[in-house]
């Protein structure tokens, strides 16, 4: 169908989206988050989430229907809709999740999708095989192709207005994930989810996650909404998104109830070693740990469960409103500072900032310098980009006092030209005691300057920056303490 998302804002690789889902009439709003409900095992049921939570989409196993003596007429006779008690779009899954637990299921591709069309699946999906991260590349590879072989079958089945999704497969191969990308877009497949990351997810690997989204993303089109399969913990959604990603599906709100744990944006506690809880959500302000600890375990399962999903969907809303001011990095390095993981994933974000800086806005509502990291964001680079093409005068100061006649010097930019004074995200909120990055940036800037205009005769007044970074200065621009003119 491929006309069916459309981008309404950006921020970084954040976007906030429109997937059209015409076989549900609904328009679903991205990012968002698709609930993963057991048709046999309802902790929260549909309707809860539909009702209370504003889900609009969630996502079951055609396999777990396909296969259950009790549920595969009735889904047959009745419709998924209509079995689940949902009235939004419902995604179903193939059992490739099956396929990677025990090695073999009874369904191929033609037949599963063929299943799914007629119990009324919004959103279907083929066999893929699910390649775990770190295994050679030539097994990676070799799935890979038969993924792609499955994913060019399915467009021959007759889905009718069900939309299709292409899963990316390729392990922790950068190169293969990229290429699977580029294939599954080169059919007439709908949505793109990125599979086989759950392992990165569980391990805590969100680095090596961030490479393999951003490979992904480099293969695929503007168009392809992007699905991260198995994002379920809501300290990673902002990372996610800003790399990306539009959809997330999340089992973790029942298995972790299931399982004592508390969901929280920087992290997940047990709810035996809790004596408060930190959250406002409505569970939390009518219950007390203690409560939940001696409730029945049905009873407790269904409140845990009911505040994780208050934190998840809390969570991708406070990602839209950030999206929507311009201010998804400064919420992402909010929560990196929450987990170290979270931090080797948003170094590992920043390490494609070329790849990001192609779609974030030139201008935002603020540019808050939270910490070093902040340094090597999008508008850094675009600015300095900028600073290669200026034309200085012949002389030229710089200072980080009132620039007079002068430029601005501003970490971690570097020069600014009285024209852009005024303008995002020059007018940056920078704390009083910068680390040395930022002052390293700034002169980054001024050597992009310089080294675009070599004839200019350049100082750079400044007010105690440290040595370290003023010594990559070019050895013909010269240095004075603030408070001391060039000599004319």
């Amino acid at each position: 169908m491929r006309d069916n998302f459309e981008v309404r804002d950006y921020d970084g690789g954040g976007r906030i989206g429109e997937l059209t889902v015409p076989r549900a009439d609904r328009t679903v709003e991205t990012p968002t988050l698709l609930p993963v409900v057991n048709p046999h095992v309802q902790t929260v049921p549909p309707k809860t989430l539909e009702e209370t939570f504003g889900a609009d989409i969630l996502i079951t196993n055609s396999y777990v229907l396909h296969g259950s003596e009790d549920l595969r007429e009735p889904v047959l006779e009745q419709g998924i809709h209509d079995l689940l008690g949902f009235s939004g779009a419902v995604m179903t899954d193939s059992g490739s999740f099956q396929l990677a637990e025990y090695g073999t299921i009874d369904v191929d591709t033609e037949e599963i999708l063929e299943f799914q069309h007629e119990i009324g699946s919004d959103i279907g999906t083929p066999v893929d095989i699910p390649t775990p991260p770190d295994v050679p590349r030539e097994q990676a590879a070799e799935e890979q192709a038969t993924t792609q072989e499955r994913l060019e079958l399915a467009e021959s089945v007759d889905t009718g207005e069900m939309l299709v999704s292409a899963p990316i497969q390729g392990s922790t191969h950068l190169g293969l994930r990229e290429q699977a990308a580029r294939e599954a877009y080169g059919t007439d497949l709908d949505l793109f989810p990125i599979g086989a990351v759950v392992p990165l997810m569980n391990e805590y690997r969100f680095g090596d996650l961030v490479e393999v989204v951003a490979a992904a993303k480099r293969g695929l089109g503007e168009a392809a909404p992007v699905h991260l399969f198995g994002a379920g913990h809501p300290m990673m959604f902002a990372l996610a998104a800003a790399v990306g990603c539009d959809l997330f599906d999340s089992a973790a709100y029942a298995l972790y109830a299931r399982d004592g744990r508390y969901l929280t944006v920087r992290g997940t506690e047990h709810l035996d070693e809790l004596d408060y809880f930190p959250c406002e959500c409505p569970v939390c302000r009518e219950y007390t740990p203690a409560d939940l600890e001696a409730a029945d375990e049905t009873e407790r399962h269904r409140l845990l469960a009911e505040h994780n999903l208050s934190i998840s969907f809390g969570e991708i809303r406070r990602i839209r409103q950030a999206i929507k001011r311009g201010n998804l990095f400064e919420l992402v390095e909010t929560r990196a500072r929450g987990h170290p993981a979270v931090v080797d994933g948003y170094r590992a974000l920043l390490e494609y900032t070329g790849q990001l800086e192609r779609t974030d806005p030139v201008s935002k509502d603020a540019f808050f310098y939270l910490s070093e990291d902040s340094a090597r964001r999008p508008a850094v680079k675009r600015h300095h980009d900028r600073l290669q093409r200026l034309d200085a005068p012949d002389e030229l100061w710089l200072t980080t006092g009132s620039p007079g006649d002068g430029w601005r010097l501003v970490p971690p930019f570097g020069p600014v030209p009285p024209a852009l004074s005024d303008v995002y995200p020059l007018t940056a909120e920078l704390p009083e005691r910068l680390d040395e990055r930022a002052y390293r940036a700034a002169v980054e800037g001024v050597c992009r300057l310089k080294g675009a205009n070599p004839e200019t005769s350049m100082t750079v007044t400044h007010d105690g920056w440290p040595d370290s970074a003023l010594d990559a200065l070019p050895e013909d621009v010269s240095i004075r303490r603030l408070g001391e003119r060039p000599e004319k």
